[in-house]
């Protein structure tokens, strides 16, 4: 049952998104139609069979059960429908096929033109309504990485200070997983390690290897967090012990901890033999017994504003998460923010326009350079691209953190499906467009048959590509 829960809930989120896209896209086709006169048959959001259809003056509104798609058809076009009927008459001052080239360009990449405006709306609405929260990089001085990660392989090691990605000094944490940065000829960062610098350089294929790794370059926001204590869990030994929220892990069999995913690697590695830890107790918590350590801590000195303590402890296995554990919590977001001095900055509208239309021009910028670093044979394609499945797993994992990552993820899909459709491939956007420069150019519309010819090729390459997508989203679960 929850399994087909699961299935419903991926269903219902990855509909909406198509949906919302979709309808955006077709009403720039719509509208644009419409201004010029144009006679539109049909506004479809999804494809056949129909669930809904109403008729309105000379349109058909219809929503189809096939929530995987859209389509406007205006009369005298020849479409993905492979409609003809209309060429056996003289064209009618209502037809597409009647209107100047200009205006039947502006017709065929409005679709375009609206998902990217979308996307830019949507863009400028989370920062004007969240704003940014950002850690300085200044604040932070090491950072904990993991063995066999991509940044590990460059050759970064734990308690580097990264100081500079692509020769820019660092000024927050988010500008290291930028995708400018990630994007860049050569990925270059730059660290402070025993008082002296050194820069690594990231692979050539690093967007394939990030998307090997499962979508992470090795370091987040949480490889900074230090060894904190945010909670403990009952009846685990860490908490019996006298580990308490507030408290700082220093070292656990003699060896310094600094971060908290130091912590966890090193209980892991332990695999349930008891381990000395040491930690700080500062003078806040340090009133009353119910906040002294227990009896199986030793007190190991008191220091001038709290106390180290240190007990031998044997770490517990979880069945529900499969590994060994002390019982105590990650450091809150209270704690991070006092840690790290966390800034906040908000937007007024006209920043948040601003700041909108640079977030989507990021974007597109990433989307266009993947693609060639693809086409060039710099990037795997089938570790790049992503299908429906693997689309819809994302669009869950972004519903499920909250609104502000949902929207976030319609935007970038927004700006994918506008990068695509321009593509010069028949059936698109961009394959009506390559017909119609054709025609503006030579002055000679292209045969009704060589039309036809593309249209049926075009649908065929869609249908073929999709199907290795879906399957390669399969292998990849």
């Amino acid at each position: 049952m929850e399994f087909i829960l699961e299935i419903l809930t991926s269903a219902f989120w990855i509909i909406l998104a198509i949906t919302i896209l979709v309808f955006v896209h077709e009403m720039g086709h719509f509208l644009t139609a419409k201004l010029f006169g144009m006679r539109v048959e049909r506004f479809s959001v999804g494809f056949p069979p129909n669930l809904l259809s109403r008729k309105f003056g000379d349109t058909e509104y219809v929503v189809g059960a096939t929530p995987l798609g859209g389509y406007v058809k205006i009369s005298g076009m020849i479409d993905e429908s492979f409609d003809t009927e209309h060429l056996k008459s003289e064209p009618k001052s209502w037809e597409f096929r009647s209107k100047p080239v200009w205006q039947r360009i502006v017709v065929i990449t409005a679709g375009v033109v609206f998902n990217v405006i979308l996307a830019a709306v949507i863009f400028a609405g989370l920062k004007f309504s969240y704003g940014e929260t950002y850690i300085p990089a200044e604040n932070l001085q090491g950072v904990y990485v993991e063995e066999g990660t991509v940044v590990h392989n460059m050759g970064l090691r734990t308690g580097d200070h990264i100081v500079a990605v692509n020769g820019q000094a660092l000024e927050r944490l988010g500008d290291l997983t930028d995708l400018n940065a990630l994007l860049a000829d050569t990925l270059r960062i730059t660290v402070e390690r025993d008082g002296e610098r050194l820069t690594f350089t990231g692979p050539e294929d690093i967007m394939t290897q990030i998307n090997r790794a499962g979508g992470s370059i090795g370091i987040g926001t949480e490889n900074y967090f230090p060894a904190l204590v945010g909670g403990g869990a009952d009846g685990f030994p860490a908490p019996a012990a006298g580990l308490r929220a507030g408290n700082r892990i220093l070292s656990i069999e003699g060896d310094s901890i600094r971060f908290w995913l130091e912590l966890i690697e090193k209980v892991e590695a332990a695999q349930g033999a008891p381990l000395t830890v040491r930690w700080f107790r500062p003078d806040s918590l340090v009133s009353g017994a119910a906040t002294e350590a227990t009896s199986a801590a030793r007190l190991v000195r008191t220091t001038e504003d709290g106390r180290i303590y240190e007990a031998q402890i044997t770490p517990e296995y979880s069945s529900e998460d499969d590994r060994y554990l002390l019982g105590v919590q990650g450091p809150t977001q209270a704690m991070i923010e006092r840690e790290f001095g966390v800034e906040r900055r908000t937007f007024d509208p006209g920043e948040a326009l601003v700041a909108g239309v640079e977030d989507t021009w990021t974007n597109a910028k990433g989307i266009v350079v993947s693609l060639e670093r693809i086409f060039v044979g710099r990037e795997s394609l089938r570790e790049n691209l992503g299908g429906p499945v693997r689309v819809a797993q994302v669009t869950q994992q972004a519903a499920e953190a909250g609104a502000q990552y949902f929207w976030h993820i319609v935007a970038v899909l927004s700006i994918t499906l506008a990068i695509m459709n321009i593509l010069p491939i028949p059936a698109l956007d961009g394959g009506q467009l390559l017909f119609l420069i054709y025609e503006g150019i030579t002055r000679r519309e292209p045969s009704a048959r060589v039309r036809m010819a593309a249209q049926q090729i075009g649908m065929i390459l869609i249908i073929g590509f999709m199907a290795f997508l879906i399957f390669n989203d399969i292998l990849r679960l």
